[in-house]
């Protein structure tokens, strides 16, 4: 074990000197910044993650000691929902980042974090519903499937879509940096990249999903099917030069009902459509809209 040496004098200023140096080297993030208080921590992101699953999942989890019991698994649901609610008003506070440090509008910000949180608890029992929807895709798409706690338990598909169904409520509802952040917790987690602003129909299904980008303007219908390394990306991006939010333009292609988007397809485009129940090959690069029913780069 390393034996930590004490510091002196000397180095603690060689230290403070240092330190000053690396905050004056890029003046330009600070004068950039949005924020002038600390955004969640990456701690407060995995917990109120944790509880948004305990609330939406509860069954996955076999209660251990709280038993099966109906009573026992509503009180349950019910204490993590009071635990929820706490963390969730504070983290939606904090991402409600614009001057909220500022005494003058700190109250102004904690009432609307308040009003933002009923509104997700409020909207979990829909949430709920979109993901049996989703759940039930994944076991009717995929044979390997044993069933649906093993969906639960296993799918990173099913991981990523759940967190971006809050995330996508959340910011439709006025929140701000949190649902990015609940959404990029889910990347690191399963390498899926969904951005909360993208809109995705029910029933959606993620086979295997490492390496998905999922652009924030990308619409996709019910019932699709997407697996790994799939892209559905714009065709450029250009330097705004400048620090004010970007425009709504859509940017990223849409994907209608009942598509299949095989492995390693890239879809570029805000004015690409991939028709209903079209079939896009693994590795196919489309920038063109695909009719519905068509087979891009599949053998027969």
């Amino acid at each position: 074990m390393a034996v930590r040496r004490p510091l002196t004098s000397s180095t603690t200023s060689r230290h403070a000197a240092l330190a000053g140096r690396v905050l004056s080297a890029a003046g330009g993030m600070t004068a950039g910044l949005a924020s002038e208080g600390p955004l969640p921590s990456r701690r407060d992101i995995q917990l109120l993650v944790e509880e948004l699953l305990e609330v939406l999942f509860p069954e996955s989890h076999r209660m251990g000691s709280v038993g099966p019991s109906e009573g026992r698994l509503r009180d349950h649901v019910a204490d993590t929902i009071a635990s929820l609610e706490e963390h969730l008003q504070r983290a939606i506070f904090l991402g409600l980042h614009r001057l909220c440090s500022k005494r003058t509008r700190s109250h102004t910000c904690e009432r609307r974090a308040r009003q933002l949180s009923a509104r997700l608890l409020d909207a979990l029992p829909d949430v709920r519903a979109q993901l049996g929807k989703d759940v039930l895709a994944a076991f009717e798409s995929d044979p390997a499937a044993t069933g649906i706690d093993e969906i639960v338990a296993c799918y990173p598909g099913l991981y990523a879509i759940a967190i971006y169904r809050v995330a996508h409520h959340l910011l439709g509802i006025g929140a701000e940096v949190l649902p990015r952040m609940l959404t990029e917790h889910a990347h690191s987690r399963t390498g899926i990249d969904i951005h909360p602003g993208a809109t995705i129909g029910e029933s959606f299904f993620i086979d295997h999903g490492t390496g998905i980008v999922i652009g924030e303007t990308s619409t996709i219908g019910n019932r699709v099917r997407i697996y790994q390394g799939v892209t559905l990306g714009a065709l450029s991006v250009k330097d705004r030069g400048r620090t004010d939010k970007p425009q709504s333009k859509k940017r990223h292609p849409t994907i209608e009902d009942e598509a299949i988007i095989y492995a390693n397809a890239t879809i570029l485009g805000g004015n690409t459509v991939i028709g209903q129940g079209a079939v896009v090959g693994g590795n196919a690069w489309i920038t063109y809209s695909v009719p519905p029913r068509t087979r891009v780069g599949v053998g027969t």
